[in-house]
């Protein structure tokens, strides 16, 4: 048995087995170890041998199986017993996924790491709903928002949204009031519109609109639930994207 395995940070895409990468595809068939993500699909993990060994660490809001900590040294020590470590990700491992993180510790620990990038849940989203995140009459810069986090009343989102702007937030849904409430005081208007996408790229994705102003109602009122994405500004309101979302409806 080799002396140490390496980990690799993998990105399960939005959810879709079919979204995965190659490379990741084919680490996934030959996995000793996974340590997987909630937001991982069982569609994903199936793909792993019947003899894999999987490990969740799901995350919660305000509940967590292994604190953050614990998850990097859990990973170092797995692959110090010679075995590769899966660590899958929903979406990309380093748009909020907290790769760096775990990377950077299993470097200090002498530990190979590879990271394997998926399609983001926000490109992943976008594509399912049919939204350009960027569109030559709407917008050309997009931005990415951990909806939550620490101090979210104290930063400063200012220029984030607006027009010839695209702002996705990761993460909003429990705080869709705050978000709102936090947009408007920094200036963006109340109706600027906005997209929510739940369950991105699966068979039971929706796609909701509204406006800024009525986030939180449309969020309560729809009963949305993680994972979700919320996507604010001028291409959320293209002709294009409104007669995709109507096909999307009509469809059995």
């Amino acid at each position: 048995m080799r002396n140490t395995g390496t980990i690799f940070l993998v990105g399960a895409g939005p959810g879709d087995p079919d979204l995965l990468t190659l490379r990741a595809a084919r680490l996934l068939q030959s996995a000793e170890i996974v340590v997987h993500d909630g937001l991982v699909s069982r569609e994903i993990l199936a793909l792993a041998p019947a003899s894999c060994t999987f490990i969740s660490v799901a995350k919660q809001r305000s509940k967590h199986t292994l604190p953050q900590e614990e998850i990097n040294l859990l990973l170092v020590s797995e692959a110090r017993k010679g075995r590769d470590v899966i660590r899958l990700k929903g979406g990309d491992p380093l748009i909020f996924g907290r790769g760096g993180e775990e990377a950077e510790l299993a470097r200090a620990h002498g530990v190979p790491v590879e990271i394997v990038p998926g399609i983001s849940a926000a490109n992943g989203a976008a594509a399912a709903a049919q939204i350009a995140l960027t569109h030559r009459d709407a917008a050309s810069i997009v931005s990415f928002v951990a909806g939550q986090c620490k101090g979210l009343s104290d930063q400063d989102w200012s220029g984030l949204a607006g027009k010839g702007r695209t702002l996705v937030i990761y993460m909003g849904v429990k705080t869709a009031p705050q978000i709102a409430e936090k947009l408007m005081a920094d200036g963006l208007a109340p109706e600027m519109p906005l997209a929510v996408i739940e369950n991105a790229a699966r068979p039971e994705m929706r796609v909701v609109r509204g406006l800024l102003a009525g986030l939180p109602d449309l969020v309560e009122d729809h009963a949305i639930r993680s994972p979700a994405l919320i996507v604010i500004g001028d291409v959320t309101n293209r002709e294009d994207a409104h007669v995709a979302q109507l096909a999307m409806e009509a469809r059995p």
